[in-house]
């Protein structure tokens, strides 16, 4: 049995090398020998400047700017499709499994300090940005696409040039439920909440509660009182 003081100094000594580089990621991966699973591993990002990037995860991705102390779990995945521009992560941001970052033709994808990015969620940026603000919370499975495909009649649908509505942005302090889809030129408020399952196609104000396809406001936030603030808080 390995001393847990031992096991410690090892995970600290090889997290202090690793990043994103052949040796770094491989020295992320001796570092998670002794280390428990998922979210347990939270605190590794704090033994390096860089964060915590999982072996398991995927970076493919030439202009990927990562702040102080992020976290990038198992199977997440940052690829850079033709043209595609920046990946900026601000600091302390969280990045759970199989969620999918990525850009392509000129899109790009800010995602700002404190952000939880859970399980699933996919922001794909083509030709226009997908900006997250400070502690931004995706739930999981939710889908941010900044562009749609041509419709006009006569081609395949795949040859048509790809459209967008314009950037996709989320303000701070939002909660986005399990489930929503958020279509390009969308704009969401400080502090605004969206319900589970959602299609937002148009702007949401700051501070209010949204939900439905597509998404409604059925309420402001400043209208609630606080026993009901605390239960809506929970959906």
């Amino acid at each position: 049995m390995i001393p847990a003081s031992v096991r410690e100094l090892w995970t600290k000594f090889w997290m202090r090398q690793a990043g994103l580089s052949h040796y770094g990621r491989f020295a992320t991966r001796l570092a998670t020998v002794f280390a428990p699973p998922y979210k347990a591993r939270k605190h590794l990002r704090f033994y390096n400047p860089q964060g915590y990037i999982s072996p398991k995860a995927t970076i493919y991705h030439d202009h990927l700017k990562l702040g102080r102390h992020v976290f990038i779990g198992d199977d997440v995945t940052i690829f850079e499709g033709e043209d595609g521009g920046a990946v900026e992560i601000g600091d302390m941001a969280n990045l759970w499994g199989q969620s999918l970052l990525e850009t392509g033709r000129g899109g790009s994808i800010t995602i700002g300090p404190d952000a939880r990015v859970n399980t699933g969620v996919q922001l794909v940026s083509y030709v226009a940005p997908i900006i997250i603000g400070r502690d931004v919370g995706l739930s999981s499975y939710s889908l941010l696409y900044s562009y749609r495909h041509g419709m006009a009649a006569g081609k395949p649908y795949m040859e048509l040039p790809l459209e967008s509505n314009g950037p996709i942005i989320i303000e701070d302090h939002v909660w986005i439920g399990v489930g929503t889809i958020v279509t390009s030129g969308v704009r969401i408020g400080k502090h605004a909440i969206v319900a589970a399952g959602s299609v937002v196609t148009q702007d949401i104000p700051e501070g209010a509660i949204a939900m439905g396809v597509p998404a409604k406001v059925v309420k402001m936030r400043s209208d609630l009182s606080p026993d009901r603030a605390k239960l809506v808080a929970r959906f």
